[in-house]
């Protein structure tokens, strides 16, 4: 682990608008439902406590979100600083969030990986994760919230 890091839980008070920073320079998201305030709103409304950071001196210099609806964990949002990058941190936090995944029973953590993000598969290789032939469809709702 690097010097001085650790992995900590989000906390809105302390985390809000640094981890807003973070998620608009690493994810640059144009749509409404990914504004990083909405996601955040969101997360902590589960208060599943599956959010989080990597923090040095008060920094955050890096996030995970994780989800379990009993069947299966998904892993969202890791992000790690670009000043940071190439150090262990994004590692640290994918395994953090398999061990909170896992204590809750999860047998299974599922990611996706963007189209045009297709660099971090070997990242994600290394970790354990796999290719799996699945075709990923969605459908917005709510349109007129978001």
């Amino acid at each position: 682990m690097p010097s001085n890091l650790h992995i900590t839980v989000y906390k809105d008070e302390l985390h809000r608008e640094s981890v807003i920073q973070l998620w608009e320079s690493v994810f640059g998201y144009e749509a409404a439902h990914n504004q990083p305030s909405l996601v955040i709103a969101k997360k902590i409304a589960l208060a599943d406590n599956l959010l989080f950071l990597a923090v040095r001196d008060k920094a955050v210099l890096g996030t995970v979100m994780a989800g379990y609806d009993g069947h299966r964990g998904w892993l969202y949002s890791l992000a790690v600083s670009s000043a940071h990058r190439n150090q262990g941190i994004g590692s640290m936090l994918i395994k953090h969030a398999e061990h909170a995944l896992e204590n809750l029973g999860c047998l299974k953590i599922n990611l996706q990986i963007m189209e045009g993000n297709e660099a971090v598969i070997s990242f994600y290789r290394s970790l354990g994760y796999d290719i799996e032939q699945r075709i990923s469809m969605g459908k917005r709702v709510n349109k007129n919230t978001i």
